[in-house]
């Protein structure tokens, strides 16, 4: 499962509602794999949960890379995505370990060093954010480099991914550092061609190979 996970991990997609502007998550995020996505993460902060578990079915009978849901256990269940992403303020790794299937990928957000031990059961970690984002507005102060890279240390040989306005000029750094790839968000939604803007991510990291 490990290589599996870390491949996936290479170049996350996060969904988000003000980004997507109204346009199918379906056909957008698709777009985004033909550029090189290789997992997507919905998260639709405000959707209900009816529209989340519709449009998270729709988008695991079109695309060919893993979805995972933010935040929420129950709806990823009901979807049946490959897994969840827990932030610091959703229901633990651990507790969420004993209701999911075997196989099924936790994420959980770290950004600093007294959310590592909370995170300890997850499978993957989502470390930042490196820089200050008007995508996520819970997210926490900005870590920069030196941050991130210390809390990946503490990760071990649990794969993470650098998330919080990552640029594709930060990819080769990211590497360097020890993570297994980049979460990102409006460095793709937010540009005009969206597989041209996973592109961009994918090309930077194709270079590290």
């Amino acid at each position: 499962m490990r290589d599996n996970l870390v491949a996936a991990l290479r170049l996350m997609l996060v969904t988000d509602d003000r980004l997507l502007a109204g346009r199918d998550p379906v056909v957008v995020c698709a777009a985004a794999v033909t550029g090189g996505v290789t997992m997507v993460q919905l998260r639709l902060k405000l959707a209900a949960d009816r529209e989340i578990v519709a449009v998270g079915r729709r988008l695991l009978s079109a695309l060919t890379v893993p979805l995972i849901v933010n935040d929420r256990v129950d709806l990823a269940l009901a979807i049946g995505a490959a897994g969840v992403h827990l932030g610091p303020d959703d229901l633990a790794p651990a507790l969420a370990r004993r209701v999911v299937p075997r196989g099924f990928i936790i994420g959980a957000s770290v950004g600093v060093d007294g959310e590592a031990a909370r995170a300890a059961a997850a499978d993957y970690w989502g470390i930042g954010p490196l820089r200050s984002t008007e995508t996520k507005a819970d997210a926490g102060a900005a870590i920069g480099f030196a941050g991130a890279s210390k809390i990946r240390e503490a990760a071990g040989t649990r794969p993470s991914v650098l998330i919080g306005n990552v640029q594709p000029n930060d990819v080769a750094a990211a590497l360097d550092a020890g993570f297994a790839g980049v979460a990102v968000g409006s460095g793709i939604l937010a540009h005009p061609e969206v597989t041209e803007g996973a592109r961009r991510y994918a090309v930077e990291l194709d270079r590290r190979r």
